[in-house]
């Protein structure tokens, strides 16, 4: 733990990312490497969320982006689906006091449709009862894809050129921008992924072009400080060129 905490000291803090976000990949194998059910790589996967929130407010880092469950996640087996949804519900139920001590404010991005309704109310009062805190704004997309998220941004702003409360000639990046799931949310400086997988996952695909990536060989359930630090550092030793020359 001390020589966690030394490495802690010897980032530069001018170059901190503002907004980490992270694909959480690997407690399927996680599990099974162990000869356990992959149910049980989704239960200590919870507890690695909990360590990176941990780790991003201890370093003062102010915006936290999860990549939870994706709406390609529904083709999995139904039982496998409907225990990541439990769960999901659990920890919120578990975690809603801890947010709240912790000034954590929750934020859901992605489609609510097909989701439990319990899991609906739940995801709601936790955002309500965290609406105002400010230490951490913790994003989680569930039932989220990058594609539908630029699609329902398309249909809003179609809408509104029916109405006629917009023009054509309007449609930019900065309008696009505001219409997807939480247009206030600054792009990622930093996109983690886990388990040594080399893709995208149809991910913020908007906010990404030009995030730092960072590819970890290890699965999910097993991050920890150690590897956010380690991400965290090799970030600070890149020059972002933006498509410029530098």
């Amino acid at each position: 733990m001390k020589n966690v905490e030394k490495k802690y000291s010897m980032l530069e803090n001018s170059t901190l990312p503002r907004h980490v976000a992270i694909i959480m990949d690997g407690n399927g194998r996680w599990a099974t490497e162990r000869g356990l059910p992959r149910t049980a790589g989704h239960k200590e996967g919870a507890k690695a969320v909990r360590r990176v929130i941990r780790g991003c407010i201890d370093l003062h880092i102010p915006i936290l982006t999860l990549y939870a469950f994706s709406t390609e996640n529904w083709k999995r087996p139904k039982s496998e689906v409907l225990y990541l949804l439990n769960l999901f519900k659990n920890v919120l139920i578990d975690e809603k006091r801890n947010l709240i001590r912790e000034k954590i404010k929750v934020n859901f991005l992605g489609r609510p449709n097909y989701m439990p309704t319990a899991l609906i109310k739940k995801m709601q009062e936790v955002r309500d009862v965290t609406n105002e805190n400010t230490e951490l704004n913790l994003n989680i997309a569930i039932n989220y894809g990058g594609r539908a998220e630029l699609v329902d941004a398309v249909k809003l702003i179609a809408s509104k050129i029916h109405r006629n409360e917009i023009s054509i000639d309007e449609i930019n990046e900065e309008l696009i921008q505001k219409h997807l799931y939480d247009g206030n949310l600054p792009d990622p400086d930093l996109l983690i992924r886990t388990a040594n997988e080399m893709r995208i996952s149809n991910f913020m695909i908007w906010q990404i072009a030009y995030t730092e990536l960072f590819v970890t060989s290890e699965y999910w359930p097993d991050f920890d400080k150690t590897i956010l630090l380690k991400a965290i550092s090799n970030f600070q030793k890149r020059t972002r060129k933006y498509g410029g020359k530098v």
